[in-house]
């Protein structure tokens, strides 16, 4: 399994990465910023405009270093990379498997989503002891737990998906009391575009984790674009997007603990003609750097039962993943937080 390091985030719109020697170099208005050396450098991720130079790029095709270009409101362009090196009949074996065993994989995600779900409201719940008596969580709560026998039960892939989209609106219907800051209102989830701070932060951090849950499949030989839940579209990580469900439980507890501890403030965002709202460039240095403080804590991995950091799970998972693609395992066994 690839060794996690740093991912390098550029968050100044009008940078330039360009290449000298064996470093990576950020320079705004002819004045270098950062210089570091590739061996410390896993992933480049930049919101710049001004770009990178070719030869950077070539020199971190080389290197096996994707750089991900990404909007400054957090939406995911492009993404350079060297040539797929997988093996090819790992890639038979996934489509092979997906479809033999792809409602039965969905399954289990979804399962696992809705556990590890109700464990951000009992997280709540174990903090704010004012609302153990609140039915309507105590409610959510419940039926979250019915739906996951509910969907073991269920007979095609969009049954599964029918559920978990109910599920997931009634979960979002409570997600504003799990939000003890009470400067900011959650009425709804809104994606595109985000209408609120709360869904802007969300949808910032599920684009970082989709791409970062691409990069680690593409190291273990596994096709992003071909998941077993989510439908194939032309550009979309489907694969991606299906292990990020059961991590998602993490990237809602990550936003709630931002704001109810105040490290974000409306300050941190900007509101467009259209009524969208995203982070702005100090907000997202916020969630940045909070977010690449989170990945280096260590969490203790539910299956393997070793220690490990939290942004290595993408890359856990997704081996994890191609063992049982491979025929080592019996079962892929799901992200669950306990």
């Amino acid at each position: 399994m690839r060794r996690l390091l740093n991912t390098v985030y550029v968050t100044n719109e009008m940078s330039y990465l360009y290449l000298d020697g064996e470093n990576i170099v950020c320079k705004v208005d002819d004045e270098i910023r950062l210089r570091i050396p590739f061996e410390n450098v896993e992933n480049i991720v930049c919101f710049n405009y001004m770009g990178c130079s070719p030869a950077l790029m070539g020199k971190c095709v080389e290197k096996c270093i994707p750089i991900n270009f990404v909007s400054p409101q957090g939406k995911f362009l492009a993404k350079v990379c060297g040539e797929t090196k997988g093996n090819v009949f790992l890639r038979v074996q996934q489509i092979d498997k997906f479809r033999e065993n792809g409602l039965f994989l969905s399954k289990n995600t979804m399962a696992a989503k809705f556990s590890n779900t109700r464990q951000v409201i009992k997280r709540t719940l174990h903090d704010n002891t004012e609302l153990r008596d609140d039915n309507e969580l105590q409610y959510v709560m419940d039926t979250l737990l019915s739906k996951t026998n509910d969907v073991f039960n269920a007979e095609t892939l969009e049954e599964v998906i029918g559920i978990e989209g109910n599920c997931a609106k009634l979960y979002f219907s409570i997600f504003d009391k799990l939000i003890t800051n009470k400067n900011f209102k959650f009425e709804c989830r809104s994606k595109r575009p985000p209408l609120d701070p709360i869904n802007a932060m969300l949808s910032f951090i599920y684009t970082l984790a989709t791409n970062e849950f691409a990069s680690s499949l593409e190291t273990v030989g596994l096709d992003s674009y071909i998941g077993f839940c989510h439908s194939l579209r032309s550009g979309r990580n489907s694969l991606a997007c299906d292990l990020v469900e059961e991590f998602r439980c993490m990237i809602e507890r990550f936003v709630i603990t931002l704001v109810n501890l105040k490290i974000i403030t409306y300050k941190d965002f900007e509101t467009q003609i259209s009524g969208a709202v995203w982070l702005n460039d100090e907000g997202r240095k916020k969630v940045l750097t909070r977010w690449q403080e989170k990945k280096r804590t260590d969490i203790v991995h539910p299956y393997l039962k070793q220690k490990i950091p939290f942004g290595l799970i993408p890359y856990v998972q997704s081996n994890l993943l191609a063992k049982y693609v491979r025929g080592d395992i019996d079962e892929y066994p799901c992200f669950l937080v306990k």
